[in-house]
């Protein structure tokens, strides 16, 4: 997960095709897996299975993220990133086309398992590769990859409108297939981006680089990493579990469906301002403070009064929800090099998704035992305040790359 790489460029893929590579990737980030939630009970009937499958199903996408995760970098490392990707590309395609169509419920999750870990690989190895073949174009394209991610976040949902669940999961299969198809394409411009060991690198042996360095050392990339994982538990929760919280509340399932399309269309609006206002801002202090206090107000509101104004509720949870594409800008932003970016990245998301992946978990089996969603909404609310104080350390204007060269200085002193 942290090993000693580098990324050497021999063909420089053209500007149009990294925009459509960054574009096809990011749009199959959520759907495959938001488009599960509002038909999760008519999934589970339809197999005949039990509802505690609930959990495990809404809990698979941050496991298999972490797993997933912690092996990207090595993957990469052997194969190169724009290989690993591809296939994890071809991964998803496979889950979403297969998974619709069995008839057993353990197939079914192994399918779901393929989709989500092929997702994994485009989460970790994304932001490195656009730092890699970005060239001067890395913000605009770190901007696509938030954007359109949220874009694929409020899309999913929006399938269990107009289908059945066979029809709401099988309809995602469409756009993995094109994004495979461009991605075969990527490859002919960068099939040798494997990252080396630069054993013999100057750098390496340099008490002012610290690229061989722990992540653990980084103050900054460990309260990233906990920053990643709260925001990422809250978004799964949300994806797994809101539309039962507000069917619940004796709310429709097709305003659920809405409202959960709406929290992600807002992760839209995050990925388009905050890749530019982490570059340019001064300070970036103020915005996770206010991005836990709207996701509190948001919990607060589905507790106390959810049929008063739900949609109001989701809009609050979608402005807090901007912690998710300010995560994964932070990730290129806060780094120099696209050795550091991957090793970041890969540092970050996997260990925060294992933290994501107790949330959905912990919901299902509290709720199937509790029946109801008071204790689980003030737990909500209480993971909000904590997501502000750590969102406060990680956004601080600092390089990963020159805190890991003083703590090089300081072994070597």
């Amino acid at each position: 997960m942290e090993k000693d790489i580098r990324v050497p460029q021999k063909k420089v893929v053209p500007a149009a095709l990294a925009f459509l590579a960054v574009f096809s990737a990011a749009i199959n980030l959520r759907a495959g897996i938001a488009s599960l939630g509002p038909v999760l009970s008519q999934t589970l009937s339809a197999f005949h299975a039990s509802g505690s499958l609930a959990g495990v199903l809404t809990a698979m996408p941050g496991l298999f993220f972490a797993l997933m995760g912690i092996l990207a970098v090595s993957l990469a490392f052997r194969f190169g990133i724009s290989r690993t990707l591809t296939f994890g590309m071809g991964l998803t395609l496979l889950g979403l086309v297969v998974r619709p169509l069995v008839g057993s419920i353990s197939i079914f999750l192994v399918m779901t398992a393929l989709v989500v870990s092929g997702i994994a690989l485009s989460n970790v190895l994304l932001p490195a590769w656009i730092k890699a073949h970005g060239g001067r174009n890395v913000v605009a394209l770190m901007t696509i990859h938030g954007s359109v991610l949220g874009l694929s976040g409020a899309l999913g949902p929006l399938s269990a409108l107009l289908f059945e669940w066979q029809g709401a999961l099988l309809v995602w299969a469409l756009p993995a297939l094109l994004q495979f198809l461009v991605w075969l394409w990527v490859l002919f411009f960068s099939p040798h981006d494997s990252p080396k060991h630069q054993t013999d690198s100057a750098s390496d042996h340099s008490p002012s680089s610290g690229e061989n360095i722990s992540l653990w050392r980084s103050r900054t990339a460990v309260f990233l990493m906990l920053f990643f994982g709260l925001q990422s538990m809250t978004a799964y929760i949300q994806m797994g579990w809101l539309p039962q919280m507000y069917t619940d509340a004796g709310i429709s399932a097709q305003l659920a469906s809405i409202a959960i399309a709406l929290v992600g269309g807002m992760n839209v609006i995050g990925g388009l301002v905050m890749p530019t206002i982490i570059d340019r801002a001064p300070t970036l202090a103020p915005l996770p403070l206010a991005f836990g206090i709207f996701t509190a107000l948001g919990y607060l509101g589905i507790l106390f009064v959810p049929q008063t104004a739900p949609l109001l509720w989701a809009l609050l949870l979608g402005i807090g929800g901007f912690c998710f594409p300010t995560a994964l800008a932070l990730i290129p932003a806060r780094t120099r090099s696209p050795l550091v970016t991957a090793r970041l990245s890969g540092f970050v998301q996997p260990l925060g998704y294992i933290v994501a992946a107790l949330g959905p978990l912990l919901v299902g089996i509290f709720y199937q035992h509790a029946g109801t969603w008071t204790g689980i909404l003030w737990a909500l609310i209480l993971c909000a305040v904590a997501m502000s104080a750590v969102g406060l350390r990680a956004s601080r204007s600092v390089y990963i790359d020159d805190e890991l060269a003083a703590a090089k200085q300081k072994l070597l002193a």
